[in-house]
């Protein structure tokens, strides 16, 4: 599928950096401009296959739970499959890069289907998952993709749209594109200071170890997890929270510490 992107020449604009001129070329959603590539670009979905993915804590993708259309990755709804008390598959499939990455920019699209919840998992340690839930469920920082108009999850703050899942609601700016259209994600993590951007503007920013942080963190469902967030070199997920959704342009930049 051919789409118009607008590219930032400014290799720092998520860091607060002021933007370069910018350029609209037609590419690929999956496809790295020159200028992105010189910037230290790296595609982590070719549009074609599920290369450089696998299922957390299994040695392959879980194929009955994602697939490859029409030029982005489907998470495929699971239906009436058990469910545990906190609404995710009690037999999940979370997809996990091969990869992992301590400090980074990533940008990625969006959509969902009517009443659906997904995300996008970052700093996500396997073992840890793993030893802390057996579903196969990714702990991680989480960069919530939701059908805010439907979904249930809309009646917290920070469970909607682009929040930092079950801890920072997103701010006043974000603008969330209708369900069925696609949304523009940004996940930036360098060093403890993280930050969410949707559709251009930038709606969450943390810094872990501060007062405001640790508060936020003893009153989440992370609490009792010991070592949930610890910075490491981690896997970026895409959740399997049962229903349908969309992923594409899926692209990363490592960040000097």
């Amino acid at each position: 599928m051919t789409v118009v992107r607008t590219i930032a020449l400014a290799a720092g604009l998520a860091l607060g950096a002021a933007p370069a001129r910018a350029q609209t070329k037609l590419v690929s959603a999956n496809e790295l401009t020159g200028a992105e590539r010189a910037g230290g670009w790296r595609m982590l979905f070719d549009g074609k296959s599920l290369a450089g993915w696998r299922g957390l804590g299994y040695d392959s993708v879980p194929t009955a739970h994602w697939k490859v259309v029409d030029g982005s990755i489907m998470k495929v709804a699971s239906g009436t499959v058990p469910r545990m008390p906190d609404g995710q598959p009690a037999s999940g499939g979370d997809l996990m890069t091969v990869d992992t990455f301590r400090d980074f920019e990533l940008v990625f699209e969006w959509k969902v289907v009517p009443g659906s919840n997904s995300g996008v998992k970052y700093n996500v340690s396997e073992k840890l998952s793993l030893q802390a839930s057996k579903n196969h469920a990714a702990l991680g920082f989480e960069y919530q993709v939701l059908d805010d108009s439907l979904n249930d999850d809309n009646k917290v703050p920070s469970h909607r749209a682009g929040a930092l899942y079950d801890l920072v609601p997103p701010n006043d700016e974000k603008r969330l594109a209708p369900v069925g259209q696609w949304n523009r994600g940004r996940i930036l993590l360098r060093g403890n200071h993280g930050e969410h951007w949707l559709n251009g503007r930038k709606i969450v920013s943390y810094d872990l170890g501060t007062p405001r942080m640790d508060a936020l963190l003893a009153a989440s469902k992370y609490r009792a997890v010991a070592g949930f967030a610890d910075r490491r070199a981690g896997h970026i997920i895409l959740q399997d929270h049962g229903d349908a959704a969309y992923y594409r342009g899926i692209r990363i930049r490592e960040l000097k510490p």
